[in-house]
């Protein structure tokens, strides 16, 4: 009698045991394919750029785009697997410790010690890595984009949850961590623009300028070579944007795919510099 007394709540505690372990793992499987399933459709998206005029170009902006959205996805659900099987499995644990009658309220005590510490010691790595989410989370930028984090300007080689790697232009590679980033300057999300301005001496024929410049814009945007592969919308002559006694300014613009606003910036200087010489009008230095 004394056996099945004893053996019956032991039975029972240990089936009840089992049934939380089989659960938590149930409910992590679960939430895994949810997160799963959840971060597939968050990878797959409509072509970026598809109101620019396509091509080769713009077909390989769509992939790097796509690539860096598959990333960023893949990234997010990694972290929130982990975060879900922490909560599931650490509430899994405690509910079985509770019910083997062990008492929890210590345990529970010295983990809040632990991570107040943790917390404190921690807290500017915990900055970065939540900056870090949040970056990834809204695409503020990516590989290969070229931005301006305060402390360094450059191409971004590499970001992790805690830091971004840049290298600028004179080869340096900077390691920015993200917690320190306060603002980014991102030059190749979406779309760039290129523009030139172009002075001229102060007596010079506004009418003649403007449409000698309106002619270059509309022999780049002609340019098969330029439309399909770097300049998605026809180039723009904004007239006059600076006045001066020694000179007028004139502003000429054209809206690009992602970093290709260097080349075409110095295509238009190649074409309105020729165009002038060949009108005549001579180009003024700007104080």
């Amino acid at each position: 009698m004394f056996y099945n007394a004893w053996w019956s709540p032991l039975a029972a505690s240990a089936v009840v045991v089992v049934l939380i372990v089989l659960l938590a793992f149930v409910l992590r499987n679960i939430a895994h394919r949810v997160i799963t399933r959840v971060v597939n459709r968050a990878a797959t998206g409509g072509a970026i750029t598809s109101r620019f005029r396509k091509g080769a170009a713009t077909d390989g902006i769509d992939a790097l785009l796509h690539e860096r959205r598959k990333q960023r996805a893949e990234t997010m659900g990694s972290v929130l697997k982990h975060i879900a099987s922490i909560v599931i499995l650490g509430t899994a644990v405690l509910t079985v410790l509770d019910r083997l009658t062990i008492p929890i309220a210590p345990l529970l005590t010295s983990v809040g010690i632990l991570g107040v510490a943790i917390g404190f010691g921690a807290q500017e790595l915990v900055k970065d890595f939540i900056a870090g989410m949040f970056m990834l989370l809204e695409d503020q930028y990516g590989v290969g984009d070229v931005i301006d984090a305060g402390p360094a300007v450059g191409t971004v080689e590499a970001v992790t949850l805690r830091v971004t790697r840049l290298r600028d232009v004179d080869g340096r590679v900077w390691y920015v961590r993200n917690g320190t980033i306060t603002r980014v300057g991102n030059e190749s999300q979406g779309w760039s623009r290129a523009f030139m301005d172009v002075p001229v001496a102060y007596d010079a024929d506004v009418v003649s300028v403007r449409v000698l410049l309106e002619h270059v814009a509309e022999e780049t945007w002609a340019d098969p070579e330029l439309r399909e592969s770097k300049i998605v919308e026809p180039p723009q002559v904004f007239g006059v944007e600076q006045l001066s006694d020694s000179s007028l300014v004139f502003r000429i613009t054209a809206k690009t795919l992602p970093s290709a606003q260097a080349e075409v910036s110095r295509e238009l200087r190649l074409r309105v510099k020729t165009a002038l010489d060949n009108a005549g009008i001579p180009m003024v230095a700007t104080a």
